[in-house]
């Protein structure tokens, strides 16, 4: 049941008023966080031993079904891991790290080090002169005419289907998460983050695998995890990469309105709500990431004015697809064919 602040500001989008308007929101609920744990977690393991069972049983369309609500519970420990690094899921810093970290095993992403670099994403998305770490790499239309032809292939084959929602999260999650590239001189965090994740990682499959065995264990592994990183980046995707974003230069660039006109409010059937945490409604999580994902839909309800805001549908998600240039001319993201380059 929502909660509405006990005095609820008139709503305005002025940074300092929209801050103070949000701030309301930012309190997690202990025993809510407890039983949105409980609800994904135990449905996962249930899933994936039901999985098991038709593996080894032969029924291997069975399987192959079950892969798909496996996978969406898995992509909701991300969205509750996400949550925990923003430490916004628990009140204690310490039981947003471990949660984390223990959620990381599963989802092969080694907590405090994706903590950082979407701390990075988090404080310069939608800024053209900046590394896009923890982003999806963007050129402007004039910064790709001016790249020699092979590079223009290459970023066309990394703008591809195939590449961004199904090679790419394989390559992410199975091999990229797996060492710090691009942190090699970040300290230590990144090194004790990926390797201890990575010997977790280790110790949980080679315990699972002398349970069940190592055919059985990749047959219901291998569907889940591509399913799952599929979805993930997907949705990470329509999060910023639609057409009217908001894209600026560092002298013009402000976190506000990166937040308010550069992230989406993915509009998603209530099912496909539940099984992303609410990360559709990214606009508002990137004003104020610390309110916890299942605080968001309190914020839509008694602040409607928002729900107006970069509102995609599901249909209309598909179509995102083919964007790939940042217009600086048009201040919109188009396609390379509109774009009319080679």
């Amino acid at each position: 049941m929502s909660i509405p602040p006990a005095s609820t500001p008139e709503f305005n989008t002025a940074p300092r008023s929209l801050r103070q308007t949000l701030r309301a929101y930012c309190k997690p609920h202990l025993a809510r966080s407890i039983a949105e744990i409980l609800i994904t977690a135990l449905p996962f393991f249930l899933i994936w031993a039901l999985m098991w069972l038709a593996v080894s049983a032969g029924y291997w369309p069975v399987a192959l079904v079950l892969a798909v609500p496996a996978a969406g519970f898995l992509v909701r420990l991300f969205m509750i891991q996400h949550d925990c690094s923003h430490r916004s899921f628990f009140n204690s810093r310490r039981s947003n790290d471990w949660t984390g970290r223990i959620i990381g095993v599963l989802t092969l992403t080694p907590h405090d080090f994706w903590r950082h670099s979407h701390n990075l994403h988090h404080a310069s998305s939608g800024n053209l002169d900046r590394p896009q770490i923890g982003g999806l790499d963007t050129f402007t239309v004039r910064e790709f005419q001016a790249l020699p032809r092979w590079q223009k292939w290459r970023y066309r084959l990394y703008r591809h289907p195939l590449v961004l929602f199904g090679f790419g999260p394989m390559y992410t999650f199975l091999l990229d998460y797996r060492l710090p590239f691009g942190f090699m001189r970040a300290g230590a965090m990144p090194w004790i983050s990926t390797l201890g994740t990575n010997v977790a990682i280790a110790v949980l499959a080679t315990g699972v695998i002398w349970l069940v065995g190592m055919g059985p264990f990749l047959l219901v592994q291998i569907p889940i995890t591509l399913l799952a990183t599929t979805m993930g980046v997907w949705l990470f995707y329509v999060q910023h990469q639609f057409e009217a974003t908001y894209w600026e230069r560092d002298e013009q660039w402000n976190a506000h309105d990166s937040a308010l006109q550069g992230s989406s409010y993915y509009v998603l059937p209530s099912i496909l709500r539940w099984f992303s945490a609410n990360i559709g409604v990214h606009h508002v999580h990137h004003l104020a990431s610390r309110i916890p994902c299942y605080r968001l839909p309190e914020v839509l309800k008694d602040y409607p004015e928002l729900q107006t805001y970069n509102r995609v549908t599901l249909r209309e998600s598909i179509k995102l697809v083919r964007l790939a240039l940042w217009d600086e001319n048009k201040r919109r993201l188009v396609s390379f064919r509109e774009a009319s380059v080679g």
